[in-house]
C-alpha cells in the first residue's frame, strides 16, 4: 500500500506541474486601464500659421511704416507691394512673411493661394548703447534700437 501511495503522490505532483501558471489576472489589470482611460477627442485642425524674426536691427517705428502697407492683405499681393517699396525695413519684412506662409504651408497643409495677413506687428527689441565724443571730452549716448517683427497668416 506505501507503494501505491507514493505513485499516487507522484501522479498529483506532475499533474500540478503540467497546469499551466495563471497569468489573467495582470492582463485583467491591463484591460480595466485601457477601458477606463477615455477616448481623445480629436485635435482642431489651425487655423493659422506664425513667424517671427527677432532683433532686426530697424527701428519699430520704421519698421511700422512698412507693415501698414501689407496688414490684411493676401500674401502673394504684399510680397510684390514689398518688393516696390524703397524702405530698409521691407526686406527683413517680407523674409518674415515668407517663413510664416511656409509654415502653414509645410506643417498645417494649408492652401498657398488662400493665405493672407491676418495680424503683422513690431515690437521693441534689444537695443544696442554706443557712445558719441562731443566738445571738451565729454561723450554723448547713442542708443541703436532693435525689433522684433511677428507675422500671423490664416486661410480665407
Amino acid at each position: 500500500m506505501a507503494t501505491k501511495k507514493k505513485s499516487e503522490v507522484i501522479a498529483e505532483e506532475e499533474v500540478k506541474a503540467e497546469a499551466p501558471v495563471e497569468e489573467a489576472p495582470k492582463k485583467a489589470k491591463k484591460a480595466k486601464k485601457e477601458e477606463k482611460a477615455p477616448e481623445k477627442p480629436a485635435k482642431p485642425q489651425p487655423t493659422e500659421a506664425r513667424a517671427t524674426s527677432m532683433n532686426v536691427r530697424c527701428t519699430p517705428r520704421k519698421a511700422r511704416l512698412v507693415l501698414d502697407l501689407v496688414r490684411g492683405k493676401d500674401v502673394k499681393v504684399a510680397l510684390g507691394i514689398l518688393a516696390n517699396v524703397n524702405k530698409a525695413a521691407s526686406e527683413p519684412v517680407s523674409k518674415t512673411i515668407k517663413s510664416a506662409a511656409a509654415n502653414a504651408i509645410n506643417n498645417f497643409g494649408m492652401d498657398e493661394n488662400s493665405l493672407y495677413i491676418s495680424e503683422i506687428y513690431a515690437t521693441d527689441g534689444m537695443r544696442i548703447k554706443r557712445f558719441i565724443p562731443r566738445a571738451k571730452g565729454s561723450a554723448s549716448g547713442l542708443v541703436k534700437r532693435c525689433c522684433h517683427i511677428t507675422v500671423v497668416v490664416k486661410m480665407r
